[in-house]
């Protein structure tokens, strides 16, 4: 999304200390009550799992010291839209965009409210389809909102996303020093049979790690408001993602603690599960309401970037005018809310017939979305290159070993959610696929 006509730029208030905040505010959320047991399916002993989840710390590192500098060196509202824009031209920047629009943010936001639907049939079991039910009233209730002009504050955000932070440290504390583990297996940080380095599938692990790290590609677009943006920025990303990487790692240590290995790979609901067994019923419940809330605010945050994102194509598109509308009393882009809204129930409804909706999502989403990280830090080497953007601005440190490293790690993550992944990573690379003949289309209706 490009800046209108005239528009001032952001003031510098955000410092390092806030910037981080916002950092940990963006990635920590629902995945890791959700998403832990997947990576133990697909990991060999408890000790390669937990070095799955270092490893994701690092590899995220990596890409944020990448989007440091393309952030701060051409500072942009459009984002990735922009890098890619310049960098491969304007094909490039659409093909993003309707990525965005028919599968990265779409599938998100069911992912998010399927995840939202586990834990609420806690609570209250609907039947059969419950998870899908409660997802499809998450995804038309927070729609109904921001179409009437309900906007999610960012201090809100910032709110329940010191509750999950704190919610996390009480909980895996308390499970790793109050709790003996005894009654379960226990942890034995061993690679058994030397499984360490072989067995599992690192490839399919990793997807879903990442995905549970992800959003600090968002944390990126501060740099446009920060003070003294060459050190913020670094100490930010740096400091955020080791604390992320810290609670990540707490709390993995004490699902295998007390829920043991096994019993951790065959868990939908793992924080209930973990709360139960430290604090009892009432301290499950707890953990339960914390994360729908959590889910809630995650969701909204999403319908509310993908719903712009939608704005700025039909605002740039003339194919995609129906979406380009803003309705200036209410402030807000409802036809593009309205759109996106349609596409994620349609992909709910397709989840509630999958045997295990939250990994059709992660699939349905991660080949996209991998591409395209590929392709924006490919657009670092590009701009490098070409001199292009502020030559004083942050420069990722001893160039080129990380973007090096984080591409074969973006290649690697792209072979692995085509390969290890089922139907759902075909759906969404043949939606990707269908946006050419619309491209076509789209250049035709713009002469």
């Amino acid at each position: 999304m490009t800046e209108p006509a005239g528009g001032t730029r952001p003031a510098p208030t955000f410092t390092t200390l806030s910037s981080m905040a916002v950092v940990v505010g963006i990635v920590v959320g629902i995945g890791i009550f959700r998403l832990p047991p997947i990576v133990a399916l697909n990991s060999a002993s408890e000790l390669q799992f937990i070095l799955f989840w270092v490893f994701g710390g690092l590899v995220s590192l990596m890409g944020a010291l990448c989007y440091a500098e393309l952030s701060s060196s051409m500072p942009d509202a459009g984002g990735e839209y922009y890098f890619l824009r310049r960098a491969f031209g304007p094909a490039t920047g659409f093909f993003l965009s309707w990525g965005r629009m028919t599968v990265i943010q779409t599938g998100s936001l069911a992912l998010i409210a399927f995840i939202l639907g586990d834990y609420a049939s806690l609570l209250l079991n609907l039947g059969p389809y419950s998870s899908s039910i409660y997802a499809a009233l998450a995804v038309m209730a927070l729609t109904g909102l921001n179409i009437m002009g309900t906007i999610h504050s960012s201090r809100t955000q910032s709110i329940l996303a010191s509750v999950i932070v704190a919610t996390i440290v009480i909980i895996g504390v308390s499970a790793l020093l109050f709790t003996s583990g005894d009654a379960v297996s226990g942890i034995t940080l061993s690679g058994k049979g030397g499984q360490l380095f072989s067995g599992g599938a690192p490839g399919a692990a990793m997807i879903f790690v990442l995905l549970t790290y992800g959003g600090w590609s968002e944390a990126a677009y501060l740099t446009g408001e920060l003070r003294n943006v060459r050190r913020s920025i670094v100490r930010a990303l740096v400091l955020g993602i080791a604390l992320i990487t810290g609670l990540y790692v707490m709390i993995n240590l004490a699902y295998l603690h007390v829920l043991g290995f096994e019993t951790l790979q065959g868990s939908s609901t793992v924080g209930y599960d973990l709360t139960e067994r430290v604090f009892g019923t009432g301290g499950s419940i707890l953990v339960v309401i914390i994360v729908i809330f959590a889910a809630l605010s995650t969701a909204n945050a999403t319908i509310i970037t993908g719903a712009r994102t939608n704005y700025a194509i039909g605002r740039d598109f003339r194919l995609f005018r129906f979406m380009g509308r803003w309705n200036h009393h209410r402030n807000s882009p409802q036809s593009a809310l309205i759109f996106q809204a349609s596409i994620a129930m349609a992909l709910v409804v397709a989840g509630a017939f999958s045997q295990e909706a939250v990994s059709t999502m992660v699939d349905y989403t991660a080949p996209v979305f991998w591409f395209f990280l590929t392709l924006i830090t490919l657009s670092l080497f590009v701009f490098r290159h070409r001199k292009e953007g502020d030559q004083k601005s942050y420069k990722v440190p001893l160039y080129p070993v990380p973007p090096v490293l984080f591409l074969a790690a973006c290649i690697y993550m792209l072979y692995s959610s085509l390969v290890f992944t089922g139907i759902g990573a075909l759906a969404g690379v043949s939606i990707l696929a269908a946006g050419i003949p619309v491209w076509f289309l789209t250049v035709k209706f713009q002469k």
